[in-house]
């Protein structure tokens, strides 16, 4: 009797599922952004990798709520993969206050300062662009656009803040405030571009899970058009019509959205749901990338691995 024939390569046990390996490559995807960041910035493999783990330990958790406290580090384990005296001393750090899941921050005046400028008619020039507004006096004037967002802040403080951040300039002499950039990506403040990253990355790639595991029911729009074998002439003439697409959305959206503001802040006890709306592009291949040297990696502590 005639041994049979070896199975084919691509059909061997241990070969994964399509479906892990899609999932294996929109990991390896996302984890290669995070890689460039890291080692842009010297953060070394051993600090991210205890990042990592907290948050699978944070969502197992989360995945099995109502779990008795006994039966909590060997179901985590199990969930996770992790060591149970590894699940032991994460469950307990992040049992800390400090170590509260990462939430997006809270509303950022400067930012609703700058958008309500870029989009609200009183401070909006015949062509559309913001204004070179009086700093003191009534509306239109910096001082009256402050106070249309908040009474709690003083202008001053707000004027301050958006020079500092390389988004407004000050005319001394004139005493005159005007916009120098076209969206509020500040420039002269890594620690703030940073928290944009993390709010703005962070909610978009919670929208994308979420419709995954969704299923049919995706809860979230995201969508986006791609193409492929373009010049870089044919790249630049594409930001444009972004950019306009991108201010006809902001001038629809920011009353509506400050006119629910207003009203649900009425209601008692007053509702904490929050909405992030985004656009953005990515290009690649058409113009080099300087490479961006990396930064020495601080020395971790030796950590027990799990």
């Amino acid at each position: 009797m005639s041994n049979p024939a070896p199975a084919p390569a691509d059909t061997a046990p241990d070969a994964p599922a399509p479906e892990r390996q899609a999932l294996q490559q929109a990991l390896a995807g996302l984890l290669d952004s995070v890689a460039q960041l890291g080692v842009a910035r010297g953060v070394p493999v051993a600090e991210v990798e205890e990042l990592l783990r907290q948050a699978y330990v944070r969502r197992a958790a989360q995945a099995h709520p109502g779990l008795p406290e006994h039966r909590k580090v060997s179901r985590i384990s199990t969930t996770t993969g992790l060591h149970r005296r590894e699940v032991a001393r994460l469950v307990q750090l992040l049992a800390e206050p400090a170590a509260e899941a990462p939430r997006p921050r809270a509303r950022s005046l400067a930012s609703e300062v700058f958008t309500h400028w870029r989009t609200q008619p009183p401070f909006r020039g015949a062509d559309g662009e913001p204004c070179v507004l009086p700093r003191l006096g009534p509306a239109p004037s910096f001082e009256a656009l402050a106070q249309a967002v908040t009474r709690n802040v003083h202008a001053r403080s707000l004027l301050d803040e958006l020079c500092r951040l390389g988004v407004a300039r000050w005319d001394v002499q004139a005493d005159t405030v005007a916009v120098v950039r076209e969206g509020f990506v500040p420039g002269n403040d890594e620690t703030q571009s940073l928290a944009f990253l993390g709010d703005n990355v962070g909610d978009h790639l919670r929208a994308a899970v979420q419709n995954v595991l969704g299923g049919d029911n995706r809860q979230h729009f995201e969508q986006a058009v791609f193409a492929s074998g373009l010049s870089a002439a044919s790249v630049a003439s594409v930001r444009p019509v972004v950019r306009a697409q991108w201010q006809a959305l902001l001038q629809a959206l920011v009353p509506l959205l400050e006119a629910h503001v207003e009203h649900d802040g009425a209601l008692d006890p007053p509702p904490q749901g929050r909405l992030r709306v985004g656009l953005y592009t990515y290009q690649e291949g058409a113009a080099a990338e300087p490479p961006v040297p990396p930064l020495e990696p601080v020395r971790a502590r030796a950590r027990r691995k799990g």
